[in-house]
């Protein structure tokens, strides 16, 4: 996420400034018409003026994404708000839970050679099945709202303290709120412990942006919500297209 320098931007002339623009749009339009990354940019709503998204398969490629872009003229003209890395990921409690149980009843001894590779053996098989959604592509949805989380650790209340089982059942009903909205946001849940400051990161995406008040204001009334859940700041912005950027973020 970036602030513009207007002071600095706005000392520009004319053509100066619709040449830095033209090799932006051109830029990203090349990328996202690429198979193996996308970048989309957001005219930002409140805490700053620009964000980008970035998706890469790799934590090499996520780099030289980021070089290329600060190489540009643009980033000369832009002030750092805040930033986020994190990796796609799913949520299988209830597939793990289903696994270890299989495990147990074989008599294979948790954590043994025999053990990890049965476990390895699952995970490899539903990574192949579910590469669609471990690799998604940025939707087109006019509207992104994306925020970090955390799940508590206190002297009360620790998610971490929790049985697999009874993690399964709340995520079960958490996740239940959120396909009820399936038609109408795109949801993409990021891990980043060891990654980033926070466990989770969150992109919704719609062309509605008050949905994303009902999702996520519904989804505070579930137990895993509203016992375990730490929210850090809420960054909402506007799909801006290629041809779009200079209306949309320099109108």
């Amino acid at each position: 996420m970036f602030r513009i320098n207007r002071r600095r931007w706005n000392a520009l002339d004319n053509l100066t400034r619709r040449d830095i623009l033209r090799e932006f749009a051109s830029d990203l339009r090349f990328a996202q018409g690429q198979e193996t990354g996308q970048t989309a940019a957001y005219a930002m709503v409140g805490k700053g003026d620009l964000m980008l998204i970035f998706f890469r398969a790799t934590l090499e490629a996520l780099q030289e994404a980021q070089r290329d872009f600060l190489r540009s003229d643009l980033a000369g003209y832009l002030i750092p708000v805040a930033d986020y890395t994190s990796v796609v990921e799913l949520g299988l409690y209830e597939s793990s839970v289903k696994t270890f149980r299989a495990l147990d009843e074989k008599g294979l001894e948790r954590h043994s050679e025999e053990w990890q590779a049965a476990v390895q053996e699952t995970l490899d098989r539903q990574t192949e099945a579910m590469a669609p959604r471990l690799y998604p592509r940025i939707p087109e949805a006019q509207y992104v709202c994306f925020y970090p989380m955390d799940r508590l650790r206190g002297e009360s209340k620790n998610w971490y303290t929790v049985s697999i089982e009874e993690r399964a059942r709340m995520m079960h009903e958490h996740g239940m709120v959120g396909r009820r909205y399936a038609g109408t946001v795109k949801q993409i849940i990021t891990g980043s412990i060891g990654l980033d400051d926070w466990e989770w990161g969150v992109d919704l995406f719609a062309d509605d942006p008050v949905v994303f008040k009902k999702l996520i204001y519904e989804m505070r009334f579930d137990e895993v919500s509203a016992v375990y859940a730490k929210f850090g700041k809420f960054y909402v912005g506007v799909h801006c297209k290629p041809e779009d950027v200079e209306e949309k973020l320099f109108g």
